[in-house]
């Protein structure tokens, strides 16, 4: 017997509990692999473990480098299915009171365009305005169009700062560009 898709009500967003970080692992672990299986080395995806990043997980959630550092989940029923986490953005050019960035925002392959990646974006502009930032920068891979695309949509802009991330030794730097979004009401 199969199970009847989920409504809209069963889909809800909250902020992360210790006990969802195997869930959030597992989520990172193969969302990442799905969308950067042509850009990363096999190295450092074979690296993603589903138990090692949910051990990090499960330590940044029980003590967070600060108050202003979020995790939130999206649910689908009861079972973690996407994440984001937020933080004060540590780029140079950083407004240290205003400035947060996105750090990470995965939705499993599986369970993509049910609304969960949009549900947890509003919830992390929520999140942030309620903390005082009114900025919010997220770094993402130059081929990454799939993310562009959907920040793009939801009205994010790019900034035009670019940095390059080294994934393996053996591999070329990665180019990634910031997009920014105000967090200003109007």
């Amino acid at each position: 017997m199969s199970t009847p898709p989920a409504s809209t009500a069963d889909r809800s967003v909250r902020v992360a509990w210790t006990a969802d970080a195997d869930a959030i692992g597992a989520v990172q672990a193969r969302a990442w692999s799905a969308s950067y299986a042509e850009v990363l080395p096999a190295a450092a995806l074979a690296e993603l473990d589903p138990r090692a990043v949910a051990s990090r997980w499960a330590e940044a959630l029980r003590r967070p480098p600060s108050a202003r550092h979020r995790v939130i989940v999206a649910l689908e029923r009861n079972d973690v299915v996407g994440f984001a986490a937020v933080a004060p953005s540590d780029d140079p050019d950083a407004d240290l009171v205003a400035d947060a960035e996105l750090v990470v925002l995965a939705v499993h392959p599986d369970h993509t365009g049910a609304g969960h990646g949009s549900r947890l974006l509003a919830a992390v502009a929520d999140t942030c305005r309620s903390d005082g930032f009114t900025r919010l920068t997220a770094w993402l891979l130059g081929q990454d169009d799939a993310q562009r695309r959907f920040l793009e949509s939801a009205g994010w802009a790019p900034d035009g700062a670019h940095r390059e991330m080294v994934a393996d030794d053996a591999a070329p730097p990665l180019r990634q560009v910031r997009l920014h979004t105000s967090l200003e009401e109007e």
